[in-house]
């Protein structure tokens, strides 16, 4: 797993940029992400892949654990599509 203080170091040293330009850079790429979700918009990252909120209906759903049935409230959550040279990147 990857954190993000990783993330951060690895896109520091491949772009020549300080930790701190490069935390910056991450923080207002996921903040764009979450803003465009929001408003209901996709993020496409060509080759990469796309992000795209999803309406979920309200509905039941069972606690795991003692077997109960309980209400689940209607919901927006995200979801990512893979871009074609992602999927290519991890096949080939």
């Amino acid at each position: 797993m990857t954190t993000k203080a990783e993330l951060v170091a690895a896109i520091a040293d491949q772009a020549g940029l300080t930790k701190e330009q490069a935390k910056k850079a991450v923080d207002a790429f996921t903040d764009s992400v979450v803003d465009a979700l929001k408003k209901g918009e996709e993020v496409r990252l060509v080759g990469f892949g796309t992000f795209l909120a999803v309406k979920r209906e309200a509905g039941t759903a069972r606690n795991p654990r003692t077997g109960e049935t309980v209400s689940r409230p209607a919901s927006v959550t995200a979801r990512f599509r893979v871009g074609e040279g992602l999927k290519n990147a991890l096949n080939g």
